[in-house]
């Protein structure tokens, strides 16, 4: 039997946060006794040791409220959820960086995390000194550290900036030894928030590799904060879905995956449209697509012998004749499934606006959920504007011969093949 590593109790974590007052006019002593009391107010909060807010008006926020869960030895938890769910707050909680409002978490086991870049590195040391004081800081010897040391500075790739302090070193760089500091330096549990999307897709593989080697084969616990559903169910065997501040599910990562996935469908608008384009943003942008039936009709639901019509209409400021219109379809998991291109000179115009419609034929995509990324760009050059996660639709299998097997994964496309 497993032995439980983290237990999360009752926990909660509340902010208070400032507003300022909206109000009509203020004559001039109003002004001044305004500006008086918000003098004393953070004079206050300064002198009482309390955060100074901005405002004359608060709120309680709860960023996690009631949460618990256990997570046992050798689990890789993945935690999913929409910005602002609490992901980040609970990893903080659990790395000691945050305290508790009320609730407890029993923690077994040395702890490292990777929050954000360059989390805990030290900005003037080098990279050499910094693998050494992260060592230093997680309670390792030096001896210790030294025997890993090669391991290290091998899987991060920083070799030839290894004496260069950190300062200089870029986003990609910061990410690479800091995980690798992390992974190998250790510890029982690994906490690691999206920072590894900082990273380039051949440093992702092997982060993942690794991650599913500490926890397999060294028995070590992870915690991956992550919104790329195909990560965490590649790498997770367990996760956790936070919704506002709560916990709405723990399980096997695919059944709190689906539950993620559909809750999003349901929610969420079948069309994608703006109003009014910042004038800050480029000149060719998208105002509206959405998707139907043949019919006409808004639809987010298709039947497998459906087609799906993508509409969309976009603007076009600044012509070029290689510019284009790229639609991706992606799978639940974020990943591609097929990708359409087509040059704008092809759409019909009316003055600067265009119109047009792409048609995914029936009996070709498998049933489940997918959602559209549409473009507009230039090969190789500028990408004027960029959609994704968009008119999500469900195809629904209604009599091929997987019909009987609803609920397994067989693949994103069915293809007419011949058997001999």
């Amino acid at each position: 039997m497993s032995e439980t590593v983290i237990k999360v109790e009752n926990l909660g974590k509340k902010y208070i946060i400032g507003h300022k007052a909206t109000g009509g006019y203020k004559t001039f002593r109003e002004q001044i006794f305004h500006h008086l009391h918000n003098f004393y107010s953070r004079t206050k909060q300064m002198v009482t040791g309390r955060e100074v807010l901005e405002g004359e008006e608060t709120e309680e926020f709860w960023a996690l409220k009631d949460i618990n869960f256990e997570v046992e030895q050798g689990d890789r938890l993945g935690i999913i959820g929409r910005n602002g769910a609490g992901k980040s707050t609970l990893l903080k909680i659990l790395s000691r960086i945050t305290e508790p409002t009320s609730g407890r978490v029993k923690i077994k086991g040395r702890v490292a995390s990777l929050l954000e870049v360059g989390t805990g590195f030290h900005q003037e040391l080098t990279g050499r000194e910094n693998i050494f004081l992260n060592g230093a800081i997680l309670g390792m010897s030096r001896t210790e550290i030294k025997r890993k040391f090669d391991e290290i500075v091998d899987f991060s790739g920083v070799e030839k900036f290894l004496d260069t302090p950190v300062k200089r070193y870029s986003s990609g760089m910061y990410v690479r030894l800091a995980f690798s500091v992390a992974a190998h330096l250790e510890p029982e549990i690994l906490l690691v928030d999206e920072v590894l999307a900082v990273g380039d897709e051949e440093f992702q593989k092997k982060c993942l590799g690794k991650m599913k080697d500490v926890s397999t084969d060294e028995g070590r616990t992870v915690l991956f904060v992550s919104h790329n559903m195909g990560i965490i169910a590649q790498l997770c065997n367990k996760a956790i879905l936070l919704n506002k501040g709560m916990l709405e599910i723990s399980g096997e990562t695919n059944t709190v995956v689906d539950q993620y996935i559909n809750h999003g469908i349901e929610s969420s608008s079948s069309i994608y449209e703006i109003e009014e384009h910042p004038k800050s943003m480029r000149p060719n942008y998208f105002t509206r697509i959405y998707t139907s039936k043949t019919s006409g009709e808004f639809s987010s639901d298709f039947s497998f012998d459906e087609n799906i019509v993508l509409n969309f209409e976009f603007i076009i400021n600044d012509y070029l004749d290689n510019l284009l219109i790229g639609i991706g379809l992606h799978d639940k998991y974020h990943k591609r499934v097929t990708t359409f291109l087509r040059n704008v000179s092809q759409f019909k115009k009316n003055g600067n606006v265009y119109q047009g419609k792409l048609i995914v034929p029936s009996d070709i995509i498998a049933p489940n959920v997918y959602t559209f990324l549409c473009a507009i760009w230039v090969k190789g050059g500028t990408v004027y504007d960029k959609v994704e996660s968009i008119c999500q639709v469900k195809i629904h299998d209604n009599g091929t011969e997987f019909a009987i097997h609803e609920g397994d994964d067989y693949g994103n496309m069915i293809l007419k093949a011949s058997w001999q």
